[in-house]
């Protein structure tokens, strides 16, 4: 193992850690957003979907670009670009130009996304063993610290636009160092240019999965804080702690995921999963009080957190190179979080947000269904792939 493939493997999870910080930190301080501006829990969902549009038409014209370009180009432009994105929307002062900074963070942060999943994929096949759950992990460390930051900031009676201010200009600079760190995708192959146009079915499988997968975690990311404080009566404060619990579940079940991926299967951890997810979903939509559900949002996260690894990581083997096959699950998942938000947005305005909630539920029995058409047999992709030779990591 080369000293520059241990360093690219840190760069990649110090990727997902900045973008776990940065998206947590506008999503736990979405009630502080809505008292800001006088925003309706309608109009949150059209911030929430430009956010979204924003990332899903980067992620639909990223197949082309990460061919041609590969993940190291990409998030050393991207990266940078989303802390930008988040300074902007801390500095928002009205609705209309709210609208354009979440469209730009959205669009920025799609660009990262696709990429540093193609890169952890690039890595985890240089390694030769699966590693997409300890990428997803650094994710849920930076997730867990922007809502501990933000229930600091609250208390310490810090502002929506301070908050967001201080952590994109410390994520600017890291993002440009670590940029140095990104391993190169081997060259593509007739078959991987191929793949720009036409996928193996099982990609659009894995992206149908990884869809409702987001869903859910969209629903949790910007409607949790809004649900205990306004239907339960949580303070702001306890409020905020919703979103870092259920991502300290989903650490833990990441942190795990890969060995668990060694021994029970993709098929069977995905079955596993939809059906917690929808169990202790309803165990939050029943809770009596906001302690219970707050509790109840750790093991959420436990049921739905290796839903996006498993599939990402499968979806990255599927073609000679994994930038394309990644986008195009990505994009479809992150149609999911583009739709979930928004629909809880509208239904909660019809009905009530609790009960708008329940489609969590839904999501996830539709999860362990989709888990049924998966093969029952894995392929030995990462027992067929051998370590690099010592790569070097290019300035």
């Amino acid at each position: 193992m080369t000293r520059d493939l241990r360093t690219a493997r840190y760069g990649a999870i110090l990727t997902f850690v900045l973008g776990g910080l940065m998206v947590g930190t506008m999503t736990v301080r979405i009630p502080a957003l809505t008292d800001k501006l006088g925003l309706s829990e309608s109009t949150v969902g059209a911030v929430l979907l430009a956010w979204g549009l924003g990332a899903l038409v980067t992620m639909q014209s990223m197949r082309r670009i990460m061919a041609r370009a590969g993940s190291r180009a990409v998030l050393r432009i991207g990266a940078p670009l989303t802390a930008v994105g988040l300074l902007a929307v801390a500095f928002a002062p009205n609705l209309p130009l709210l609208i354009v900074a979440a469209t730009f963070f959205g669009m920025a942060f799609g660009t990262v996304d696709v990429a540093m999943n193609a890169q952890g994929s690039t890595v985890e096949q240089a390694y030769g063993r699966p590693l997409m759950n300890g990428m997803h992990a650094g994710w849920c460390v930076g997730a867990i610290s922007a809502g501990a930051l933000g229930s600091l900031s609250i208390a310490a009676g810090l502002s929506f636009t301070a908050n967001l201010a201080l952590v994109a200009l410390v994520s600017l600079p890291v993002a440009l160092l670590i940029g140095r760190t990104y391993l190169p995708e081997a060259p593509a192959t007739e078959s991987a240019r191929t793949a720009r146009h036409r996928m193996p079915a099982i990609v659009y499988l894995l992206g149908a999965i990884m869809f409702f997968a987001f869903m859910v975690e969209g629903v949790v990311a910007d409607w949790n804080g809004l649900y205990m404080r306004n239907e339960l009566g949580a303070p702001e404060a306890l409020a905020a702690l919703g979103y870092p619990v259920f991502e300290a579940g989903m650490l833990l079940a990441r942190l795990t995921g890969d060995r668990l991926r060694s021994r029970f299967g993709v098929r069977g951890m995905l079955g596993v999963s939809g059906v917690a997810t929808a169990g202790f979903f309803t165990v939050v939509l029943m809770a009596p009080a906001a302690l219970v559900a707050v509790l109840a949002m750790f093991f959420v996260g436990l049921g739905v957190a290796t839903i996006a690894p498993l599939t990402l990581s499968l979806a990255g083997t599927a073609t000679d190179a994994p930038g394309p096959a990644i986008a195009q699950a990505g994009a479809m998942g992150y149609a999911g979080l583009l739709l979930g938000p928004v629909v809880i947005g509208f239904l909660s305005d019809a009905t009530s947000l609790r009960g708008a909630l329940g489609i969590a539920v839904l999501l996830g029995v539709l999860i362990a269904v989709a888990s049924r058409f998966l093969p029952r047999r894995e392929a030995p992709v990462f027992d067929a792939v051998p370590v690099r030779e010592p790569v070097k990591v290019a300035a």
